[in-house]
């Protein structure tokens, strides 16, 4: 497999995508903060201090999922046609699993899009309840599934 970010002489590059088709492109993104279950309590009564956590977390993976071009130095700026986040309260495990879809037509994908926003709402979840918790853990982000595009679908099978 070859390396496509690099130049002839092996400096970094953005990879010049105008000769590729538009095609429908999706991308699904996991990831789960791990807590004391106090601090899920609080979470799931609205009871932390700084607001509704999910809420402002599900927010900042969006805005972060339109801005992963300013974060991540080889990513083109895309038109995103969608980004969805969702949240699944783990009460067995202390934890709060994220999910975020995005998705575009275009000419390149969107999996670093969708592992920004997980990772942006992970962090926010953390930031919001760091005064309760600091030793909550950030994990288990990686990318699920992904279609459109030369390469085809992907689909992650078993555990990351």
């Amino acid at each position: 497999m070859e390396l496509t970010h690099f130049n002839e002489t092996g400096r970094a590059r953005m990879v010049d995508v105008a000769e590729k088709s538009d095609t429908r492109r999706l991308a699904v993104a996991v990831g789960k903060v791990l807590m004391q279950s106090e601090t899920l309590a609080l979470i799931q009564q609205g009871r932390i201090a700084k607001g509704d956590v999910l809420a402002v977390a599900q927010v900042a993976g969006i805005m972060a999922a339109k801005r992963t071009w300013e974060l991540i130095p080889m990513c083109h700026p895309l038109l995103l046609t969608g980004v969805d986040l969702s949240f699944s309260i783990k009460p067995e495990e202390c934890s709060v699993e994220l999910t975020a879809t995005v998705s575009t037509t275009g000419k390149t994908g969107v999996e670093m899009e969708a592992l920004t926003a997980v990772s942006a709402a992970a962090l926010t979840i953390y930031d919001m309840c760091k005064a309760v918790d600091r030793g909550m853990t950030i994990e288990s982000i990686c990318l699920q599934t992904k279609s459109g595009g030369k390469s085809g679908h992907y689909q992650r099978g078993g555990k990351p």
